[in-house]
């Protein structure tokens, strides 16, 4: 391989494995230095503790991040025996997560000096490369190898590689200095005129095969049959995109969705981020410089933006344009007979690095009848990102991809200038808020509206503020009308039920804010609570770790109070070190989620995408004489779950058959019914003077 091109993602198959150790221990090492010259762009250590945007941790947190990743994977492999430096691996741990654009974190964090962080570095360096050389290593590599460890950290360096480069492009300029390792593209001219292609019909099929790392959102499968459609030959050009920036697309909330709206409007967004206004004319910010405006570039804009120009562009032309859902963008790499990134050539794309250090003009690379299908920026698409049939959490980073099935993150394709690794292959699945900044674009397609995906997973619907609070306040706050507390009733019950069952772990499956969980730790020695909404289970850990938990509560209007709830005032506090969190999905759970002798399902199937898959296999989840709590309200809605996946709660062969039919009919091969139907009421408050009453249908069941 010539040296002057980064090394690709090493094979997991071949004939010798001393040689496979080999081009792991090269592309470690290569990946470690590529990382740390990114950061020699910064022009002093200043620049590595002021945030160059307020939603993000300073980079200094980013320079030491990906050392402590591997410090925590191999620890959690078996394959270190103490921690390198505990702080450190503290401090550098997490990220932020970007939950908003107005969710900013003011949290004071004693950094450690950029020498520290760059010799801590060079200590996780020579012990990983030590790893490397004793760990056993047979082919092919798969998922319970040693080597995948190894091979997750790299890759999760070469994401971080890309995301800081945004960061540092987001960065002050007084902060940034010329690098000769980082030098952009220097051609730029008048932008070409964007054609339509057509693009038969064809299928599509997705989940990887190939013998190279995976992220696991990318296993499983998925076909799809597609009809012709058309698509821009050219991604949108900042020349192109200029027409609706001088249209006045920002100022008219015609084109934006609610989303895009309140985002603009948070923003005071006027023009894409990285174009920066000049005495009546534009110029483009680059990672390290401001140039002319480059119209021939791509335009670097979020997926809101994105759908905008779209809308916008639809009621100019007259024509059905929009984003490209997943499917179609596979269909469009299909069709140009696209190949991966070679392993000894550059890459016939703006694409892993083997070009230049920033975007080129679009009509650079050709690929077929179109260009840069794959390369130059990432381009957004309209599919949130969902599990494919068969997916399955890695067990060393469950919390890589689950986080982001909820409906939030949309996927984009195709990888940038400095897409690396994995991120540059077709099976490659990376998703971001839609309000999330990346070297990211967009290429429209013409055709009529097709749904996000044929098989995505329904989000989350209880993602707003509000329903947070709402929540809060429905499990700990006071009741209303006489009506006991929702989640304690039914942790009750379960416990009188156990009687004098063994009591030693509970699963608390959609546990929301977390009450259940902490009250049935007052009979469980462990209580394990999921939910699929993060940010519901984000309640519940807040309230484990600091015993309180404050919110705010819409009274009326624009009037709110201030709410704060104590564990301890509801004689909860011993349970706190019972209790562990999780997000997960219901009809697809870790195997470690087993061995229960209690599963309490709070209005949970009635929410699921698919109840018969969680009915069909909850068994395998507890003890032989274990119990399962169901409480469901039977509101049957398609916003939650496909209407050919209801288990109840529509006619059957011309006579009612109910939800609780439904429950017979799938569990009675493992449970008998002990108790119920039993009709448990709750209140949750809206406002100051608006209820919501509703009964759920309480069945016990005992496995057989």
């Amino acid at each position: 391989m010539s040296a002057a091109l980064f090394p690709r993602t090493p094979p997991l198959t071949g004939e010798n494995a001393e040689l496979g150790r080999e081009q792991i221990r090269a592309c470690f090492h290569a990946t470690q230095d590529r990382y740390e010259q990114l950061f020699e762009v910064l022009g002093g250590d200043a620049a590595f503790y002021e945030k160059p945007i307020p939603l993000r941790h300073p980079l200094i947190f980013y320079f030491g991040h990906t050392a402590t990743f591997f410090v925590n994977k191999l620890l959690l492999a078996g394959l270190l025996d103490e921690r390198i430096e505990p702080r450190f691996e503290s401090v550098f741990a997490v990220g932020v997560d970007e939950m908003s654009w107005d969710d900013l974190d003011d949290a004071h964090y004693d950094w450690p000096s950029v020498a520290a962080v760059r010799a801590y570095r060079q200590r996780v360096r020579a012990v990983v490369d030590a790893v490397i050389s004793r760990m056993p290593l047979d082919l092919p590599i798969g998922w319970e190898s040693p080597a995948w460890v190894v091979l997750m950290g790299i890759e999760h360096e070469r994401i971080h590689l890309e995301t800081s480069s945004v960061l540092i492009r987001q960065h002050a300029l007084r902060h940034v200095r010329p690098h000769p390792a980082w030098q952009p593209w220097r051609t730029s001219g008048a932008a070409p005129v964007n054609r339509l292609v057509e693009i038969p019909a064809g299928v599509v099929s997705l989940g990887k095969t190939d013998a190279s790392y995976g992220w696991d959102n990318e296993y499983g499968h998925h076909v799809a049959s597609l009809p012709a459609f058309q698509a821009a030959r050219h991604l949108v050009s900042n020349g192109e995109f200029l027409a609706f920036v001088e249209a006045g697309g920002y100022r008219d909330a015609a084109w934006w969705d609610a989303e895009g709206l309140a985002w603009k409007t948070y923003a005071q967004a006027t023009h894409p981020s990285f174009w920066v206004p000049a005495d009546g004319a534009w110029r483009l910010r680059l990672m390290l410089e401001e140039v002319d405006m480059p119209w021939n570039w791509p335009v670097e804009v979020n997926c809101l933006e994105a759908a905008a120009f779209c809308a916008w562009k639809a009621a100019q032309s007259g024509l059905p344009v929009r984003l490209p859902s997943e499917d179609e963008w596979l269909r469009l790499y299909d069709h140009a007979g696209i190949a991966e990134v070679p392993a000894d050539a550059p890459a016939p794309a703006n694409l892993h690095l083997d070009h230049g250090a920033s975007c080129c003009p679009v009509d650079t690379f050709r690929h077929g009848d179109l260009y840069d299908v794959v390369g130059n920026v990432w381009q957004w698409t309209q599919t949130p990102i969902y599990p494919f049939d068969g997916f399955r959490v890695h067990p060393l980073y469950d919390d890589f991809t689950t986080p982001t099935f909820d409906g939030r993150h949309n996927l984009f394709k195709g990888g940038s200038w400095i897409s690396c690794g994995n991120e540059s292959r077709r099976s490659a699945r990376y998703a971001f808020r839609r309000h999330f900044f990346q070297h990211a674009g967009f290429r429209y397609v013409v055709g009529a509206s097709i749904p996000v995906s044929q098989s995505a997973m329904p989000a989350s619907q209880y993602e707003s503020d509000k329903l947070l609070a709402e929540y809060a306040e429905f499990h700990y706050g006071d009741p209303h009308f006489g009506v006991e507390n929702f989640p304690k009733a039914l942790a009750d019950l379960a416990i009188r039920a156990m009687g004098s069952r063994p009591a030693r772990r509970a699963l608390d499956l959609g546990c929301a804010a977390g009450r259940s969980s902490f009250e049935l730790a007052r009979h469980f020695d462990q209580v394990t609570g999921i939910d699929f909404s993060a940010r519901f289970i984000g309640l519940g850990v807040q309230m484990q770790a600091q015993g309180r938990l404050r919110y705010t509560f819409v009274e009326e209007g624009e009037l709110l109070s201030y709410q704060e709830r104590n564990l301890a005032d509801l004689g909860l506090a011993e349970a706190r070190g019972k209790v562990a969190f999780f997000q997960g999905d219901a009809c697809n759970l870790k195997p470690n989620f087993s061995g229960y002798d209690l599963i309490l399902a709070s209005n949970l199937i009635d929410r699921l995408y698919s109840p018969a898959k969680f009915l069909d296999s909850v068994h395998e989840r507890l003890n032989r004489g274990g119990l399962l709590l169901i409480a469901t309200p039977c509101t049957w809605l398609e916003e939650h779950t496909p209407r050919a996946e209801w288990v109840g709660g529509f006619k059957r062969d011309g006579e009612n058959f109910t939800t609780l039919d439904g429950l017979k009919e799938k569990l009675t091969v493992h449970f008998r019914l002990i108790e119920g139907p039993l009709d448990v009421p709750f209140v949750l408050r809206e406002t100051k003077r608006k209820f919501q009453h509703t009964l759920s249908e309480v069945t016990i069941w005992e496995k057989q």
